[in-house]
């Protein structure tokens, strides 16, 4: 059996404001293409579909898309788990017509996969229950069994374990629950099939990024990787973003990380997605496939300079990138110089200036008597970022203070300000 393991899609999330769905489309091509050039046989996503409970339109289109490509027609089995960013309800909506394709979405830890009973197709529910199902997939010599925990939260798992007052305690309690989930499901392994773990948890040892949205605070629901179970093929999981090997876990335990990089904190990581050859009996044969779609993110250090961030872009430097870039300068940065990096590279997403001395000019009381509001304001946007204030934002702080004088019977005039 050949097992395709991807996650942590997000799909509708956005850099700074600015829409990736097309870089998104970009993967969902790749990703089928794969499926595929592989002849893969299960594809397994391992949650966060999308970044919000309250998706977009065009982001609910984008997965059904994909999806529906994976399958091929319900000649190739696709199981998708919820994530801590999921909706289980609207995640789950199409269920009764996405398994007629061999589509099996599963919104929480104990839903069962063969609640719906469909005829016809290649792929088939034979056994289930909570939490686990056994796929049969024609084509293929063997069955999978496959323990499916879509994010296990405290209340989606039924526990209370809010009482625990220590956090180590707390913490070894929710591992505990999840290890004796683990272990009584596992029970459903058999010698003659291939069984496989997804789940959608942080295990401890994983190395994090700043593009995920933390599942618990202090490490509260960290599960120790010791749970999973030995005689699993592979252990397929979701929530961190950077690929990598669980090393202490008993059985083969992969995060396939995020398609995209969703901060800079992620600037310079490879993006994959793990192809698992899997034969009851014997141990797994894992591929890690790149993944060579979207926009690389790319931090710049200009230590010479305003003019040597200009020259980068000139020269077309990471023309086709997203790029946080800080600049490192003895004065202010004027607003038609950050409007001519952009507009060189609109790629350019933040510039942060890194100030070398502190000469920067300090207002005094004595010359900020008898200055407007709005002046204030601009001398100390400069004093704290080191640039220029933009139009916009002096237009939109100009737009609050006048609603405020508005309301409060000021007759809109503008604010001056005294300081004695």
């Amino acid at each position: 059996m050949r097992i395709l393991h991807t996650s942590d899609w997000h799909l509708g999330k956005m850099l700074d404001n600015i829409s990736r769905i097309q870089e998104q489309r970009e993967f969902s091509d790749c990703l089928c293409d794969i499926a595929e050039k592989e002849s893969i046989d299960l594809v397994l996503v391992a949650g966060d579909i999308y970044d919000t409970y309250n998706p977009s339109a065009a982001a609910e289109e984008l997965f059904y898309r994909t999806v529906d490509r994976l399958s091929a027609g319900g000649r190739r089995a696709v199981v998708v788990i919820a994530g801590n960013h999921d909706n289980p309800e609207r995640l789950c909506a199409a269920a009764p017509m996405a398994y007629k394709n061999g589509i099996i979405l599963l919104g929480y830890p104990a839903s069962d996969a063969g609640i719906y009973k469909w005829d016809g197709g290649g792929i088939r529910v034979v056994r289930s229950g909570p939490g686990w199902l056994q796929v049969s997939i024609d084509g293929c010599d063997e069955d999978a069994v496959i323990i499916a925990l879509a994010y296990p939260s405290e209340s989606r798992l039924d526990q209370v374990l809010s009482d625990e007052a220590n956090e180590s305690r707390l913490q070894k309690a929710y591992s505990d629950r999840i290890g004796g989930l683990i272990s009584l499901l596992s029970k459903n392994f058999r010698e003659d099939t291939v069984n496989v773990v997804m789940g959608h948890m942080f295990l401890r040892g994983g190395k994090e990024s700043e593009s995920e949205r933390t599942l618990q605070i202090g490490g509260a629901l960290t599960v120790d990787p010791a749970v999973l179970p030995p005689k699993a093929h592979f252990a397929a999981m979701g929530h961190l973003h950077r690929p990598q090997r669980i090393k202490d876990a008993p059985c083969p335990a992969f995060y396939s990380g995020s398609p995209l990089a969703y901060s800079f904190s992620e600037a310079g990581y490879s993006k994959v997605v793990y192809v698992v050859d899997a034969v009851p009996g014997r141990q797994a044969d894992i591929k890690e496939v790149l993944l060579s779609c979207g926009k690389p993110l790319k931090k710049w250090e200009a230590r010479n300079g305003i003019e040597q961030a200009l020259a980068w872009c000139e020269e077309g430097r990471d023309a086709n990138a997203w790029i946080d870039v800080d600049i490192y300068t003895d004065r202010v940065l004027a607003t038609e110089e950050q409007k001519r990096l952009r507009e060189l590279n609109p790629g350019i997403i933040n510039i942060r200036p890194v100030i070398k001395t502190k000469e920067l000019e300090v207002q005094s009381l004595e010359n900020r008597e008898g200055k407007k509001i709005d002046e204030l304001f601009a001398d100390y946007c400069r004093f704290k970022t080191g640039m220029e204030i933009s139009e916009e934002l002096a237009a939109a702080f100009l737009e609050v203070i006048n609603d405020e004088q508005d309301d409060e019977g000021g007759g809109g005039e503008r604010l001056e300000t005294k300081i004695s």
